[in-house]
Formats: structure tokens, sequence, C-alpha cells
């Protein structure tokens, strides 16, 4: 009985059913004798107390306990009687109950079993009543039967409640049709999302739970365990309670590692309700507990580092000036398979070879969503113009780095401007002219054996110099002769 009582404790604390998100929590009954629900005129049968003109729907409280009576007609559970766990919940007359009827009671016990609702609680009676004792044989319901053997006038009780307490009528309708929609076996789903996880960011993994109608259940508790992650928004805590209308539970998930992994438990119904046999002859069977079966799902997902970017500037070495139009090759750090996606996917063009970018206008590149940590390069594959004589296509201009998880990796790749024409002399300059001040496209080189001919000349024309000038001297002298 300790255990029963424990379990109890934890269904008092749990609501269960999104359909009565509204109603009171629940409570427990405490006070020998206390009864909740409602008294309706007496169905006749044979012996039948004159001073007991009523039958009562609704719960009773034995040693502290609320329990619910299931054998129509027999004696009220006192607490001078002891009673024992027995089984299975069978009708009045000891026949089997069908296992969707017996889903019902358990759903129903486990929803509303410690409600403070009379309405609702003369509510469960009758139903519990009519799964187990209710009947249209006339043989059972003749009055001449003692209340050992006569069964449930379902349509007389229902009546008998709608001319006094039309609320309670309506809950029978209402918690029928909740045990319908909702009974078990319940399956629990829990689903990871679709894509992988980044390690620090959070995303939505969901759990629902569903009757064996394929109903959502809403409104029920679930105790929630995360590995590699951590739990956040209304899950922080570790539980949380599916949406009042069955809708799938969103749980948020931010991985710690790569294999986050969410557990997920629920207490379901069981196919049988708990049920306590009296030692004593002539008292009702009763329940106390729908009892509870343990469901359990789990789900994990890959997860990855944040992705990483590279941007590369491509500048003039002399003047730091922006070159456009190149052409990068990106590989890894072999310079020559493809770098990785976020995906795992190779970073290829439509050729199959690593990805080739270019630089714009503003000399940059960009390249997005690369997998880390992991090294990169960027190789030039042809020169720019005006950079071709600094080429080499053996050893091309090439810039590498290492990304890390949610970064920029900003990496410079510098070129040397091909080396400006060199000054030459100008071949001659004109008399009279000014001196030029172009370059000439040729020039003229003397070699030794030139550079003698030449001073040869020059001694000649200063000698036939001299010799003229040495005649006109004589002349004068002479008179002009």
């Amino acid at each position: 009985m300790q255990g029963l009582r424990k379990l109890l404790s934890w269904l008092a604390g749990s609501t269960l059913l999104a359909a009565a998100a509204t109603a009171a929590l629940p409570g427990t009954a405490t006070a020998a004798g206390e009864r909740l629900g409602h008294a309706v005129a007496g169905q006749p049968y044979k012996n039948r107390p004159t001073d007991k003109t009523t039958d009562w729907l609704g719960s009773y409280t034995w040693r502290n306990q609320q329990v619910w009576c299931v054998q129509f007609a027999l004696h009220e559970p006192t607490d001078d009687v002891d009673f024992q766990p027995g089984g299975p919940l069978t009708t009045k007359w000891g026949e089997p109950l069908a296992p969707e009827v017996a889903a019902k009671v358990s759903y129903l016990l486990l929803r509303y079993q410690n409600t403070t609702s009379a309405d609702e609680a003369a509510a469960l009676a009758h139903l519990l009543h009519s799964w187990t004792a209710g009947t249209t044989d006339p043989k059972r319901l003749d009055p001449g039967n003692g209340f050992e053997t006569i069964g449930y006038n379902v349509q007389s009780h229902l009546d008998e409640l709608g001319k006094k307490q039309p609320k309670a009528k309506e809950a029978v309708g209402r918690l029928e049709a909740d045990a319908e929609a909702h009974r078990g076996p319940w399956q629990l789903t829990l689903t990871p999302p679709k894509q992988a996880q980044t390690v620090g960011k959070a995303d939505k993994w969901t759990v629902q739970v569903v009757s064996a109608t394929g109903k959502p259940v809403g409104g029920v508790p679930v105790q929630l365990t995360a590995t590699e992650g951590t739990l956040g928004g209304d899950a922080a805590g570790g539980s949380a309670k599916t949406p009042a209308d069955g809708a799938p539970l969103a749980v948020d998930v931010t991985p710690t590692g790569f294999t986050p992994k969410l557990a997920a438990s629920v207490r379901a119904p069981s196919a049988q309700p708990v049920l306590l046999k009296p030692g004593k002859a002539g008292v009702q069977q009763v329940i106390t507990t729908g009892g509870e079966t343990p469901l359990n799902k789990e789900g994990t997902v890959p997860a990855r580092n944040a992705p990483s970017q590279v941007t590369v500037s491509k500048v003039d070495a002399s003047t730091g000036a922006a070159i456009a139009g190149v052409s990068l090759r990106v590989t890894a750090a072999d310079r020559t398979s493809p770098a990785l996606k976020q995906d795992d996917g190779k970073l290829t063009g439509q050729d199959g070879k690593p990805l080739v970018v270019r630089t714009g206008q503003d000399g940059k590149a960009a390249v997005p969503d690369l997998k880390t940590p992991q090294e990169v390069c960027l190789i030039e594959t042809e020169a720019a113009p005006g950079y071709d004589k600094g080429f080499d296509a053996k050893n091309p201009p090439t810039v590498c780095g290492s990304l890390t998880p949610g970064s920029t990796l900003a990496l410079t790749l510098v070129n040397k401007p091909n080396p400006a024409p060199k000054p030459v002399v100008p071949v001659t300059i004109p008399a009279g002219s000014e001196p030029a001040t172009g370059v000439a496209s040729t020039m003229t080189v003397l070699t030794p054996a030139g550079i003698l001919g030449l001073g040869a000349l020059t001694l000649l024309g200063a000698g036939l110099g001299g010799a003229l000038c040495w005649r006109r001297l004589v002349t004068r002298r002479s008179g002009g002769r």
C-alpha cells in the first residue's frame, strides 16, 4: 500500500488532459466518511433498506484515500474493511471487460480520480457503474433481484441526474467522449530537427502523445533529459506539458557536443486499472487509480561547429590599391583537394574541381559556410594584367589560414606590379634644337674599335684645320702672295 500511496501523491499534482484544463486542480478527500458527488433517486431491488431511498453517484473516502466503487448496490467501503490488490477488473457478474472499456476506465481514473468537482465525481461514478454493472437485460434489471445481482439501470440514473444536476449529466457526456478519444494505449513520439544542429545554437525538438484512437493528448507532463546539450524555454527545468490542444511540445535543445541526445518520458494509463478487493463479503470492490505505464523515447541528431567564412583582399604591393578580376582557387591545406562546406560536402565548381572565385571591383572575394575547424588556401590561377612578370605558374601566389567556429578568416594576397621601363639616352640632338625630353626607343653602343676610328677622324680633322689656318697666315704676311 505504501507504493500505492506514493503513486497517488504523484498523481495529485498532475493534470493530464487538455480538455479539462480549466477545471480546478485535483485534491484528495481526507475526512473519514467524506463523499464527493450527488445522490439520485434509488433504483428498486429486493430487500432494499427502507432508509436508503437514494443511490450515491460519486467517490468515497477510505482510510484518507478517495476511492471509486465498481459493484453497484453492494455495501460502501468503510475504514474497518481491509482491501487487497486484485484483478483484472470485470463486470459485477465476473465477466471480462472489453480491452477498450478497461482502457477507458484507466484513463478516466488517471485524469479525474482526484477531482474536486462534485459534477465530475458523479459523472465518473455513473460511467464506472455503466461499464461494470450497466445492462439492458430485463432479467438483470428485475427488481426481484437482490443487491448482489441487480444490474445498473443506465438510462434511469442518467435521467435522474438530469432532473436535479444538469451539469453532472453534461459532465457524463464530456467524460465519456474524453475517454473514447484519449484512452490508451498511448504512443509517445520524439522528433529531432531534420537538419544537423550547430554547437551552441538552439533548435526545436518535438514531443507528442497520441491515444489509441489517434487523437493527440494535451496537458501530459513530460520529463526531459538532454545529453551533450542543454534544455531551454519552458523545458529548461527538465519538464514540460504537451500543449492544451495536443499539438507537439516544442523543446529547445542547444548542443554542447557533436551528438546531442534528448530523452522523454511520460506516465501513460495502464491497460488495466488498479483494482482492490475487500476482505469482507458484500462490500463493493474499489478503484483508487487507473494505474500507470511509463513510456520512454529518445532521439539524437548530429551537430557541427558553427560555420566560418574566408575573405581575401587582392592588393598592389607598391600602392596597396585593390586588384579586381583576379581568379583564386579555394583548396584544403594540401593545396590540391577541395575545401569542405559546413555540411561536409566538397567545395567544388561545375567542373568538379576546387571552386574558383574572382575578386570584385574592391579587390575582395568571400567564401561563406565553410566547415570548422579546417585550413584553407587561396591560390592565384593566372596573373592579373600588369602583374604577369612576377607570376610563376608552378609556384603561384598563395595565402592560407585556419578557420575557427563562427568567425571570419580575413586574408590578404599581395602582387608586385611589373617593373617600369628603364630610361635611355637619345641618339642625336639636332643643332639649334632644344634638348630632347622624350625617351628613345633605341640607343647606339660604340665598340673599342669604333672609338679608335672616331679618334683618328678627330685628329685628321684637327690637322686639316691647322694646315688651313697656317696657309692663311703665310698669305697675309707675304702681302697676298
